[in-house]
Order: structure tokens, then sequence, then C-alpha cells
């Protein structure tokens, strides 16, 4: 696969020396040139010396060819612009974006994003997730990480046993799709009850998952 990757500091340098590792053909665009040069003399591939928010940069470090871009500086604003050029004049299949501040991320997929990653992000999402991992059992990951099936065992002692799933107060965020008792499958709805035992999957975004901890009181 051929991969551009703007900003060769750190992140970039070894995304594009596991890319080679994985057997894809990476080239950096970076914008200082000392910097340019030892990526190029240390993992022998074409670097692009220039700014990767610029049209022509992008033009002659053939972005067009490319199956993926990513973009991986020290600012957002950056690697936004960059991934709008890539994608909407260049038709690159797969835009990526390396997000800085966690707060930019869903303004990034909704400016056309393909793919934002935020390492602040994603390492809450994994805290969130493992919240006491013996009483929420992740099934499967969902929209690239950020919503999972989950199942959940309410407590022998739950103290709002036999309340309704409408009384209470679920997180937007998640949904009971549904429920076992006593080996009996129950597709509940919004009159059907919850009681100390039950066996519940649910479908939520992982910033939830702490909240239905506390609700069913799992911590």
């Amino acid at each position: 696969m051929k991969i551009a990757i703007v900003g060769g500091g750190k992140v970039g340098y070894y995304l594009a020396k596991t890319l080679i590792e994985h057997g894809h053909h990476p080239h950096v665009i970076e914008l200082e040139h000392d910097l340019s040069q030892r990526i190029a003399n240390e993992l022998d591939i074409p670097v692009y010396c220039g700014d990767g928010t610029i049209i022509d940069v992008l033009e002659s470090a053939d972005i067009a060819d490319c199956d993926t871009f990513i973009s991986v500086t020290g600012k957002d604003e950056a690697n936004l612009v960059a991934c709008q050029l890539a994608k909407r004049l260049f038709h690159t299949p797969t835009t990526v974006a390396r997000v800085n501040n966690p707060k930019n991320s869903e303004v990034m997929a909704r400016l056309g994003v393909d793919i934002p990653i935020s390492s602040t992000g994603n390492l809450a999402a994994i805290i969130e997730r493992e919240v006491d991992a013996s009483a929420i059992r992740r099934i499967i990951t969902l929209n690239r990480g950020d919503a999972s099936i989950n199942e959940l065992k309410l407590p022998e002692h739950f103290s709002r046993s036999g309340a309704r799933l409408m009384d209470l107060n679920l997180p937007n965020e998640a949904v009971i799709v549904s429920i076992t008792r006593d080996g009996k499958l129950i597709i509940p709805r919004g009159n059907a009850q919850l009681f100390s035992g039950d066996k519940v999957i649910v479908v939520s975004e992982n910033n939830a998952l702490h909240k239905l901890s506390k609700l069913f009181e799992l911590e």
C-alpha cells in the first residue's frame, strides 16, 4: 500500500518505519530540511521537504497515487487542512489525522477526516472500557473503538431490583438490547424490569460505561 505521511517528528518517523516493516510503501512530507534529510537517509524512502498544507507540495509528493494519507504534525489545524486537501483535491481514499486535543476529534470527523486518532482520547476510552472489568465484559468494539457491545451482571443486592427500564435514567449513549434471567432471553421494552442477578447486553459509547457502572452499582 502506498501511504503519504505529513510530519516527520517522532510519530511520523516511527510510523513510517513500522509501515515499511509491514511491507507498505510510505513517503514523508516534512517541513524542516535537516529532519527531512535524516529520515531519507535512515529509512531510505522518498521524503519531500515542504509544508503539507500547500497544494503544490502535495502535488509534487504524488498524493493522487496514494491509498492512504496520514497527517501527524503537532498542530490539529494543519492535520485537518492537509487531510481535507488530500480528500477533496486529490481524492485520496482514506485520510487519517492525529488529534492532539481530544476535543477536536468530533470536529475533524464532521469536517471530512475519515479517521481522527487521539492518543489522549484513546487512553481515556480504554480506561472507561476497563471500569470494573469483572462486572462489565466487552464483547465487541464498534465504530473504530468509540463504542462497544458489553455484557454486565447486576449485583445480587441491586438496590433498584424490580425497577423498569423507563425509570432508570439510562445514559442517552447506551441502549439495553437484551436481558437474560434464569436462562431465558428477554428482548426489553421500556416497561421491562431489571432484577438482581440479571445478565444484560448493552450497546454503549465508551464514555457512558462509567455512568452505567455507577447506575448498576458495579463499582
